[in-house]
This record gives C-alpha cells, sequence and structure tokens, in this order.
C-alpha cells in the first residue's frame, strides 16, 4: 500500500522560511517523478514544483520560481521543498504527490498525472 506523509507546515511571517518533507511508503519512489501541489478554498489545486526521478529535471511555478527549491533524497524515499521569503500568497494546503510514469525524463504538470497523494499539510503566511 503507497502511502505519502508530509510534514514541515505550519505558521510563519512574511519572509520566513519552512521546509516541507514528504517521505513515501512505496517501492517504486525512486523510479518516479514527485510533484508539490497546492490549494486555497475555492480554487483549483495547482502544481508547485516537480522532479523527476533522477532530479535530471525540475519545474517550478512562475510565483515560486526563485523563492522555493525541491529536491528528494531516493535512499530516504523522501521528496523536499524549500520554502524562502514566504508570502501571504503562499498560505495554501501543499500536497506531496507521486506521478504514473517511470524513469521518464518529463515534468508533469496535470494532477491527473499523479496518481498518489498525502494529506496535505497547512502552511500559512502571516503578513
Amino acid at each position: 500500500q503507497v502511502q505519502l506523509v508530509e510534514s514541515g507546515g505550519g505558521l510563519v511571517q512574511a519572509g520566513g522560511s519552512l521546509r516541507l518533507s514528504c517521505a513515501a511508503a512505496m517501492r517504486t519512489f525512486s523510479m518516479q517523478g514527485m510533484g508539490w501541489f497546492r490549494q486555497t478554498p475555492g480554487k483549483e489545486r495547482e502544481l508547485v514544483a516537480a522532479i523527476t526521478w533522477s532530479a535530471s529535471s525540475t519545474y517550478y511555478a512562475d510565483s515560486v520560481q526563485g523563492r522555493f527549491t525541491i529536491s528528494r533524497d531516493n535512499a530516504k524515499n523522501t521528496v523536499y521543498l524549500q520554502m524562502n521569503s514566504l508570502k501571504p500568497e503562499d498560505t495554501a494546503v501543499y500536497y506531496c504527490a507521486a506521478d504514473l510514469s517511470y524513469y521518464s525524463s518529463h515534468v508533469y504538470m496535470n494532477p491527473n498525472d499523479y496518481g498518489y497523494w498525502g494529506q496535505g499539510t497547512q502552511v500559512t503566511v502571516s503578513s
């Protein structure tokens, strides 16, 4: 059974930093791309950052480019999202997800391309 568990969320002041972690209980973690999404009430889930299985390619939404960094440790079955210079508009529930590909060099943007999801962790940035 696949399980993704996010941690590291919380309340932070604008300009601060948080590091999200996603621990994956899945045998194929090292073979699959991973993504971090976020969602606020009434809005669609949006891709924040994604990384291929080998970390050879990454993607960032324009809104977080230069502030967030996605990374992974395949030996620990964990993907990270380092968030710096946080803004109130970064407030959301953040989800990690594993895409449905194996050994792909492609970064997937569509939530429908992701098959496994964590339960989410709340990030709140105060002004």
